[in-house]
Order: C-alpha cells, then structure tokens, then sequence
C-alpha cells in the first residue's frame, strides 16, 4: 500500500509539528495517510496537547489519570466483590435488556440518511449514526468475546442486534483506542470485506498500520486535534479529540498507540463520541472549542470498583458532568449492559444516570439510553424512537 511522504517544506513542518492548512485534495479512497490538511488545533495554546514519557509510550497529561498499582489489579482479581448479578436465564435479560431487531433490518428502504440525526445503538460502544448525508459507525463490535481468541475471555451477555452483513451503508468508521472491546478483528475484516476501500477508517496515531496489515485500505490516522474527512463528503469533518485512557493489545505494546475521543462537525449537526475515558478537563476544552453537540455518546459502565477504574472509566455521575462540558444537547448512554467488565451491578448504570441527572437539575431524558438495536431520531420535531 502506498502512503504519503512529506517531502520539502511538508517534512519541515511534519517534524516541528506543524500541519499547514490547506484545502482538502481529491485523492485515491485506496491511499492512507497520517497528514491532517485542515486547520491544525495543535497550533492552539489553550488545548491540552498529546504527549509521551521518556520511553516513546504516549501518557495522559492529566492529574486525573492514574494507573491502578499491582495492589490494586490483585486486590479486584482475587478479592474484591462481583456485583454484576448478571442472570444466567436468557429470558431474565430478554425481559429487561431486550435485543431488538434494528429498524434498517426490518425496512431497509428507510435507511438511507435523511433531516435530523438518527442513532441506533448496537451494544457496548458501537453505535451507528447518521447525520449531513453520512452513515459513521463507532468502535465496531460484532463478535461474542473481546479477546484475541473466541473461546475465552470477556463474553458478551447480549448480543448484537445484526450483523455487519445486515448494516445500511457505512461511509466512515472511528476507533476510539486498541483494546479488544472497541478494536475487534472480526468486525474490521467483516467491515472491510464487504465495503473496501470506500469505507473510510479515522483512527489516533499508532493504529493505521494495524488497519493497513488487517487489509483496510482507507485509513485515516490523526492525533489529537488534528482533522479530516470523508473523500466527497468535505463538509463534514472529523477531529481527533482527547480523552484519558490507555492502549494495549499485547504483552510488549502497552501505549505505544494513542487514545482519544471523535468530535464529528457537520453543516446541520455535530455529534461527539467519547471511546472509552475517565474523567478530566480535556471534555471541557473540547467543548468549548466545538460544542453545542446535539448528541455525543458517552460511556456510562464498568466504574466498579473505583480505586480500580476511576482514572479509566467514567462513571454515572462522570457521565453527567462529561455531558455539561461537551455542551450536549442530548446525550445517549453506551459502553453498558453487554460485557460484564467491572464489579458493579448490571442494571445500576442507568439508574444511577438517570438519579445523576436528577440531582444536578437537568431533565433526565436528555441523557438517555436505548434498548440494544433501537434507534432515536435527534433534532426532529418529532423525537421519534424506531423500535
């Protein structure tokens, strides 16, 4: 596969940092690239900047963040309490998380994207969103386990509401970070033997070769800050956004690839997606810089135990506070009820939103969650659920 080198003052810049602006090119949807060639936010003195340790390995710049001790893991692998309860009876977790047939299997004539911004929820952090003329998918996760191999490791207690074989069109698709719950290799090679080359990939620094050797040929790869789009589709750009997290998908490669949250400017709509965070000031930048979002999907699960989980995973009343800095209009729950991934039971998240919500004076259904395969349609007069 071909990739763009710098060369001249483009080398110049690319080594000082430096991404000039320019106008986006008509170029091969088969060609990848780590060249941002819009507005470079990074220039920027007031935006919290990527950044690594003395090793080359890429860290959160945050007081917030911490990385739980060896106490702390041993602690939650051998003694701390699971709570999680997760029935074994199918027709226990049909009766309160039911899967639902997605609306675009049941009519596909109505999936092609039209006024509003439509979400359809497909479990954990996969969403599928369509907004401005764009069908964009969020951290694909069509497989029963997070794990490199499909005979153990973290197994989805519901499952997903169709397959990728099932799915409208997919212009574009973001990847939050590499862990095997938002990276799946069995959704990208599905993802990419059904679209190619015109399914574009945005991804943080670090993972387009990963994409590149799974056989994608579009890939985007951006760090923090730095923007993009769809070839065709210039009014609709895609940011690479902080977040606080970390990377690893195997025993030597602990953060050597970057992290971070989607910002998703369109004419008519913009909408945020947040991976997989703790908590920290970067969503107030972000949203200062970019909000109003009419809708950003924030995660809501896998909080307990704290001492574990704080600096990685938000939780409910995180949650909230993400959704005020972003300056969401309305928000939708994910990274919830389908792999059972910390300690805390399985149906307190949305509870604990909706009491969040609550205490802080904001109308409850403005952060909401769906039903696995439902879909809402935002900024419509309507506000119609597709269930």
């Amino acid at each position: 596969m071909e990739k763009q080198s710098p060369s001249g003052r483009a080398a110049l810049e690319e080594r000082n940092g430096l991404v000039e602006a320019r106008r986006p090119r008509k170029s091969s949807s088969s060609r990848s690239s780590r060249k941002s060639f819009r507005l470079d936010y990074r220039l920027e003195e007031e935006v919290t900047k990527s950044c690594r340790d003395k090793y080359g390995r890429w860290t959160n710049p945050w007081p917030t963040w911490r990385f739980p001790s060896y106490t702390t893991l041993l602690r939650f692998l051998l003694l701390d309490k699971n709570h999680s309860n997760i029935p074994a009876s199918k027709e226990a977790l049909d009766d309160e998380l039911p899967v639902m047939e997605p609306y675009f299997v049941r009519s596909p004539d109505l999936s092609d994207s039209g006024p509003g911004l439509r979400v359809t929820w497909l479990g954990h952090a996969t969403v599928l969103v369509e907004m401005d003329g764009l069908n964009i998918l969020t951290d694909p996760m069509f497989s029963q386990r997070a794990s490199p191999i499909q005979f153990m490791g973290p197994k989805r207690y519901r499952g997903p509401p169709c397959t990728v074989e099932q799915l409208p069109r997919i212009d574009a698709v973001v990847i939050s970070h590499s862990h095997y719950d938002h990276l799946d290799v069995g959704s990208v090679a599905d993802l990419n033997e059904r679209f190619g080359g015109e399914l574009r990939w945005f991804v943080p620094l670090g993972l387009m070769d990963w994409l590149v050797k799974a056989g994608c040929e579009n890939v985007m790869e951006l760090d923090w800050w730095e923007e993009n789009c769809v070839p065709g589709h210039d009014d609709v750009t895609f940011v690479c956004t902080p977040s606080q997290h970390w990377s690893k998908r195997t025993a030597l490669d602990d953060n050597k690839s970057l992290w971070g949250s989607w910002s998703i400017l369109g004419p008519e709509h913009r909408f945020f997606f947040a991976g997989d965070t703790g908590y920290c000031t970067c969503f107030h930048e972000i949203g200062r810089r970019f909000g109003p979002f009419d809708l950003a999907a924030i995660p809501i699960g896998a909080y307990l135990p704290r001492d574990m989980m704080q600096g990685q995973h938000v939780d409910p009343e995180e949650a909230v506070q993400i959704h005020q800095d972003l300056q969401a209009k309305q928000s939708v729950a994910i990274h919830w009820g389908t792999f059972a991934l910390a300690y805390e039971y399985y149906l307190e998240p949305p509870v604990r939103l909706r009491e969040a919500m609550e205490q802080k004076g904001l109308k409850p259904e403005s952060f909401f969650t769906l039903h696995h395969g439902e879909s809402r349609l935002i900024a419509s007069p309507e506000g119609d659920v597709f269930d």
